[in-house]
């Protein structure tokens, strides 16, 4: 041992080294002080030495394994080589063959064959599965028949859940986009459990909620006032002298464009410009007095500088009574105004009309100012009399009041005891409905205050509770020779209702829970969950994130340049140039010369422009998002295999889409599947304009980013963090020279570095596979006026011509990679936390199964929530003090 090996047999007094570490006792000769330290530290060394000649993991590695990465890794991770820090050589001892942090990384490398790189001689299979089997059962020492479930952090609901908590809890849809802050992402996904804090500001903003949210919900009066709502897209449309946009925005002597009105959403939206008559009916049963409320928003596009001086008359008419008749000018951004008025009606029909009089004439519109009409409410009759209950009444309260105290008591206790056994996703606590039955008689025993308002109060507390921002979950008391006890079934009904619906169990799910029978029925409700129409959030939240479809909303494009990236046009590089020389100089200072130079610039900005067709407008963009929800949502609901998410001969279109794709044939506005001509580079996520736009930049499309997307997404086999410092692509040449440069010249500039080029030959093939489609997803042959190469060769060294056949590679030579991926990053979701080491047993078994399926869904969805993590949960981790953390 190389402790031992410092002292000589026939020593008999130690160095004076170690008499300065240890200094002799006094009363001791040098002799037997060294006899009487040396045997205990000997005894230690020897036992240490025994313990590691018997580790069973370290003595199959120097017998069994070490040969064989010393025949095919040595090259690069032995003798004097570390590559990536990784030197096989220096593992001695058994500690290093446990290394928890080294072979999870071996195990990911061999197995998706990165490692031996393809100029290297192959590891046999035999042996590579000799040394995966090691590292599994040996180094990591996994057990398959008993896999270890892992611990997850409590969860606190995210902006997504909250929401439709909220709406199939009390019927409200409350805007969490605009109310609550963005939550933090990790590992792809918003549903983390360890990065989903709680901060002093959210948690004063979930108070808020819960005041706003019960005060929608709940009513606090037995009976009020009888309401009609009209909504404004139910307004009819009797005058609208509204004109054509016109065709040359340069012709001043045209008369300017009036939009027509239009529905968006329940509105209707009416143009300051446009002349406009729009009326609803109403018919009155009970002759009396009446509230009439118009519910108007003003709103305008937002122009940098410029200003909108139209205004028009708005004028508001009971039959041929004018009720209001005000002029709008520029009200600023959604400005919303209330109009109430006082009516008494008799029985029968009663026309209300609105209308517009525009009061400008021939004025630049650039704001495109407008009205939009929310609704009309009618209330009444007024008089108590002819109230009811109030809307969703009998949903919080079965019946009214009792007058008794003790019986209003137990009231209340049945309200609040169903109310919380939904919100907190099990059967509350005893003494957390007593406190909350207490809260609401303290108020409702107060005069002048009614029953149903402090239910209300008791309800709010109810939603600002820990109990209902975390999900909570406890385990089965431990079975006999049990390592790993089950989550009960009230848990297992919240990880199946957030993983489909991203939402709360529904009263089934409860019931089977309640009745221990939840398991027993598993796959009747896995198949229940998947078919309900709430499933739509499991593939808009999965797909947005794992895809980022959701970011194709919000992503920046400038069409122009992409436009000019697919079509160089010298003369308009030219005047861009005159452009940028020239408008820092007053006008009055141009020469002549310089001023025709202007006008010609002008002139070529005109001409680009008249040709620039196709822009990303938020139609285009929505239909990208729906092409790529409804090719995941077709293939999981279909039960066809997740390889068609790579290669298919279809997807989703509308004829807005398809002419953006140049595909024939598909008309109208409607998403519809339509089979893709022989030959489509089309199908396949890949090749959707989600995917395409999201990984471009701003200009241009990105290799790179294209490229770390596959590795990550499709492959799983992300690239290491770039190093710091690294230039931009942009700095491998000047800007006119990277104008006539494509994509792969300037990478092929960027990755002489010496640092870059080892990523870059993985990341590059495959971001250039996709060049033939720019930055929009359209179609193109050339980029920069040269001709689009994009053939490549793989690091594991496939090679192929076109995105055609890598689709085909990443399909046949690589299925089982992208089934790792794929599984791994559904589990990452359907568990709320990251995979580490101790998930691989779990890993392997769910795409055993995808393998056995052909890649079907249903296997893949039933080997997650049947895998031990989905089921189980580690003794004494599942934390039921909810109550503590969020104090603390």
């Amino acid at each position: 041992m190389r402790g031992v090996a410092k002292f000589s047999r026939t020593e008999t007094r130690p160095r004076a080294s170690f008499t300065r570490l240890f200094p002799l006792p006094k009363n001791l000769t040098a002799g037997r002080a060294w006899l009487g330290l040396f045997i205990p530290f000997a005894t230690i060394v020897a036992r240490a030495a025994t313990t590691e000649s018997a580790d069973p993991a370290f003595v199959a590695f120097q017998h069994e394994i070490q040969p064989v990465l010393k025949q095919y890794c040595y090259d690069c991770h032995g003798d004097g080589e570390h590559k990536g820090g990784v030197a096989f050589d220096k593992i001695a001892d058994a500690a290093a063959a446990h290394d928890p942090k080294l072979w999870p990384r071996v195990l990911k490398n061999v197995r998706t064959g990165i490692m031996p790189p393809a100029e290297a001689v192959a590891v046999p299979p035999d042996e590579a599965a000799k040394l995966m089997a090691w590292i599994k059962q040996s180094a990591l020492q996994l057990d398959p028949h008993d896999p270890a479930p892992g611990r997850v952090t409590i969860r606190r609901l995210n902006r997504v859940e909250y929401r439709n908590t909220i709406r199939d809890l009390l019927g409200v849809d409350y805007d969490t986009d605009n109310e609550f802050p963005a939550d933090d992402t990790g590992h792809g996904f918003d549903n983390i459990g360890e990065v989903l804090n709680i901060s002093p500001m959210l948690l004063e903003k979930y108070l808020d909620a819960a005041q706003a949210i019960v005060a929608r919900a709940v009513p606090t009066q037995q009976r009020v006032p009888a309401e009609v709502v009209v909504p404004g897209r139910e307004f009819q449309i009797v005058r609208a002298d509204a004109l054509e946009p016109k065709k040359d925005a340069g012709d001043e002597s045209s008369e300017l464009a009036r939009p027509k009105p239009a529905v968006k959403g329940a509105a209707l939206q009416l143009s300051y410009y446009t002349p406009a008559v729009v009326t609803a009916t109403h018919s009155v049963t009970t002759a009396g007095n009446y509230e009439l409320v118009f519910d108007v928003h003003a709103f305008e596009r937002y122009v940098d500088n410029v200003f909108d001086l139209n205004r028009c008359r708005f004028i508001v008419r009971d039959g041929d009574e004018v009720l209001i008749d005000r002029e709008f000018s520029r009200e600023g951004e959604s400005q919303g105004f209330k109009f109430r008025f006082p009516r008494s009606w008799q029985v029968g029909q009663h026309t209300l009309s609105i209308e517009i009089v525009p009061t400008t004439a021939n004025q630049p519109q650039p704001r495109k100012l407008g009205l939009r009409l929310a609704g009309m409410t009618v209330r009444g009759p007024l008089d108590p009399k002819h109230w009811v209950k109030p809307p969703g009444y009998a949903r919080i309260f079965p019946h009214e009041p009792p007058t008794d105290r003790a019986e209003r008591a137990r009231y209340a206790h049945q309200i609040l005891t169903k109310f919380c056994t939904h919100a907190f996703r099990r059967p509350p606590q005893p003494e957390a409905v007593d406190g909350l039955v207490a809260l609401a008689e303290s108020l409702y025993t107060q005069p002048e205050t009614t029953f149903e308002s402090g239910i209300a109060q008791a309800m709010s507390a109810a939603l600002a509770s820990p109990h209902f921002l975390f999900r909570e979950e406890q385990a089965e008391p431990l079975k006999p020779n049990e390592r790993y006890p089950e989550i009960d079934e009230y848990a297992l009904a919240s990880r199946l209702s957030y993983f489909f619906w991203s939402s709360m169990p529904d009263e089934e799910l409860l019931e089977l829970a309640a009745q221990h029978r939840l398991r027993a029925n598993l796959d009747a409700q896995v198949a229940r969950l998947f078919a309900s129409p709430k499933a739509n959030e499991f593939v808009r939240n999965f797909t947005g994130q794992w895809l980022q479809a959701r970011d194709i909303m919000t992503v920046p494009i400038n069409s122009l340049d992409v436009y000019l990236r697919d079509h160089p046009d010298s003369a308009f590089d030219e005047a861009r140039d005159t452009f940028r020389s020239l408008m820092s100089k007053p006008h009055e200072q141009l020469t002549e010369e310089e001023k025709t130079r202007m006008k010609n610039a002008r002139a070529a900005f005109t001409a680009v422009t008249k040709k620039l067709k196709r822009q990303l407008n938020d139609e285009l963009r929505h239909a990208m998002r729906e092409e790529t929800e409804m090719t995941f949502q077709y293939i999981f609901r279909e039960d066809r295999s997740i390889l068609e998410l790579i290669e298919s001969d279809y997807t989703f279109l509308n004829e807005d889409l398809a002419r953006h794709y140049g595909i024939a044939g598909v008309t109208g506005k409607e998403m519809r599947k339509v089979r893709l001509p022989p030959g489509s580079p089309r199908g396949g996520v890949l090749t959707e304009g989600t995917v395409l736009t999201v990984t471009s930049n701003p200009t241009r499309t990105s290799a790179v980013k294209r490229g770390v997307f596959i590795l990550n997404t499709i492959l799983g086999t992300p690239p290491p963090p770039p190093p710091p410092n690294l230039p931009a692509l942009e700095d491998a040449a000047s800007p006119a020279e990277l104008r006539k440069l494509t994509m792969r010249e300037t990478i092929a500039l960027h990755a002489k570095q010496k640092m870059c080029a080892s990523c870059h030959l993985r990341m590059d093939p495959l971001g250039l596979a996709l060049e033939n489609f720019n930055a929009m997803g359209a179609w193109r042959l050339e980029d920069s006026g040269n001709p689009i190469d994009p053939s490549g060769e793989l690091v594991t060294g496939e090679t192929f011509k076109d995105i055609r056949e890598l689709k085909y590679v990443l399909v046949t030579d690589h299925r089982q990679d992208f089934y790792y991926a794929f599984a791994e990053k559904m589990l990452t979701y359907a568990l709320g936390r990251g995979l580490d080491y101790p998930d691989t047993t779990t890993l392997d078994n769910v795409v055993s199964a995808l393998e056995q399926s052909g890649g079907k869904p249903s296997a893949l969805l039933h080997a997650i929530v049947t895998s031990a993590p989905f089921q189980k949960c580690e003794p004494k981790t599942v934390d039921t003090t909810a109550t503590s953390v969020a104090a603390r």
